[in-house]
């Protein structure tokens, strides 16, 4: 028996509906932290499924109009995350479509993706590995002249060891060694080599704490991929210590020769990612921010670099969220 549907209905549209009360210009109307699946091309592995929080927004430029249409903005991003991987000109795409569906609305569309990317990672010695999880986000912003913006944001944990303390400790030991082995008294080997294996010899040592770098990069518009997985590299390279996974005695050894190899302040690591980043091709603007989550202090050393406009980039409000 066959079934005939259901005659469309007519629905009220509130959002199409009379001019508000307070009229004006918005800089920002859509969602927040959609939840989604994407496809993300990396170069090991190729493209990796992954769940992410999407934010899609348009401006509402039309200073009489009740609201925008969000559903509009969620039926592309679904469609497209579906069809396609999440590559730049992907973004492209939805940020035009987001515009089109918006005629007479909206002048600007934003898009940012935020997504926990595990990546794995050897140890520094015993051969094992283990997954490193790295808070990523890649945004998109485009205006109807078609000017786009392009951007990555990802942040980095290592380890630091302070250079002051340092110094101050191996102050402290000399000043053992010259009780424990006076210089008028003719130092034997294997009693030197005994008290330097001994807590008597070794008796201060300098202060380490878990430390992140945020970075947010702005790239050529006109970049085919993510450079995420260079970044990353990159980045931990010359910060020296990135945080390990798998970790026996040997890796352990090797993470604590690699710290009294590297002391540094947070000025000292913000001035490394600074210098990479200005040797990077593909990154046209960036902005940093280094903090040392001290042992010693219950406060954070932090420092901030940036270039050129993102010169006027505050901290707090550029941080990878």
């Amino acid at each position: 028996m066959a079934f005939d549907p259901p005659a469309p209905r007519v629905m009220p549209d509130v959002a199409c509906g009379p001019t508000p009360t307070v009229s004006g210009r918005l800089s920002r109307v859509g969602m927040q932290r959609i939840e989604a699946m994407l496809r993300l091309p990396l170069v090991a592995g190729g493209p990796r499924e992954l769940p992410a929080r999407v934010d899609a927004f348009v401006d509402l430029d039309a200073a009489g109009a009740r609201g925008i249409h969000m559903s509009r903005l969620y039926r592309q991003l679904d469609a497209a995350l579906a069809a396609e991987p999440f590559t730049p000109g992907l973004v492209a795409g939805l940020l035009e479509g987001f515009l089109r569906s918006h005629e007479g609305l909206s002048t600007r569309a934003m898009l940012q993706v935020n997504l926990d990317l595990p990546l794995r990672r050897p140890a520094l010695v015993s051969g094992h590995s283990g997954v490193r999880h790295y808070p990523l986000a890649m945004a998109g912003t485009t205006d109807r002249d078609g000017a786009m913006r392009l951007e990555i944001g990802l942040g980095v944990t290592y380890s630091s060891t302070c250079p002051c303390s340092a110094a101050l400790s191996r102050q402290l030991i000399q000043e053992r060694f010259g009780r424990d082995f006076p210089a008028d008294v003719p130092i034997d080997h294997a009693s030197l080599r005994a008290w330097l294996g001994s807590e008597q010899g070794i008796m201060a040592t300098p202060h380490s704490q878990r430390s992140r770098a945020d970075l947010r990069v702005r790239l050529d518009p006109a970049t085919a991929t993510w450079p995420i997985e260079s970044l990353i590299d990159h980045a931990e390279a010359v910060l020296g210590t990135p945080v390990q996974t798998a970790v026996k005695r040997e890796d352990e050894q090797a993470f604590a020769r690699l710290n009294a190899a590297n002391l540094m302040f947070c000025e000292d690591a913000a001035r490394r990612l600074q210098g990479m980043l200005l040797a990077e091709e593909a990154v046209q603007d960036f902005w940093l921010r280094v903090a040392h989550f001290e042992s010693l202090h219950p406060h954070d050393a932090v420092a901030v670099a940036c270039k050129g406009i993102a010169g006027g980039y505050d901290a707090d409000d550029h941080a990878l969220t």
